[in-house]
């Protein structure tokens, strides 16, 4: 998934969200509100690939850099 289509699901995500919580407003409903229990866990979700995302962008492969740290800590205990 790219970062744009990651975006466009939070916000496709986000409108509804801001419906069922006018419905819900009007009355208790258990499977609105079963929705839109399931919609927050999946933009924390989306949110969380988001930031991943972007850190993979800004700083690159996580694999890479524990590689590097642990190259660099063998390193700091040979000398």
């Amino acid at each position: 998934m790219t970062l744009q289509e990651i975006h466009t699901e939070i916000e496709r995500a986000s409108e509804r969200r801001t419906e069922l919580y006018g419905l819900l407003s009007q009355g208790h409903d258990p499977e609105l509100a079963d929705e839109l229990k399931a919609l927050n866990t999946r933009l924390e979700e989306l949110w969380n690939e988001h930031r991943a995302f972007r850190a993979r962008l800004r700083f690159g492969d996580p694999e890479a850099i524990v590689k590097r740290a642990r190259l660099e800590e063998r390193l700091e205990r040979a000398a």
